[in-house]
């Protein structure tokens, strides 16, 4: 017999998108505010629809290794649906990832 998977929620795996770290700032891509939202199908599938802090950003493959990974146990499996409309901004920061960043000498 099997074990399955519980079925995820879009909150547990935005939880584990906290692991998921912008390799160029060091901080998590919730924090960042790069995760616009996320959707987890009946086979607990997820799909989050992410941005990057600029559209020519190299590291993509570096995220969407790091997403997997995170999420691997959660949801059977994941795809990134990269998203440019609205546009990332520093508006889209939490209050925690001012703090981070303010940490590793950002002035915001």
């Amino acid at each position: 017999m099997t074990e399955t998977k519980a079925q995820a929620t879009p909150e547990d795996v935005t939880e584990a998108m906290y692991d998921v770290v912008d390799p160029e700032l060091g901080i998590n891509v919730v924090d960042l505010g790069l995760v616009y939202g996320v959707h987890v199908d009946d086979a607990n599938i997820a799909t989050i629809d992410m941005t990057l802090t600029s559209a020519a950003c190299p590291l993509t493959d570096v995220i969407e290794d790091q997403t997997r990974t995170a999420t691997e146990g959660i949801v059977a499996d994941m795809r990134i649906n990269w998203v440019w409309m609205p546009p990332w901004g520093p508006d889209k920061i939490t209050d925690d990832g001012r703090e981070q960043l303010r940490a590793l000498g950002f002035n915001l």
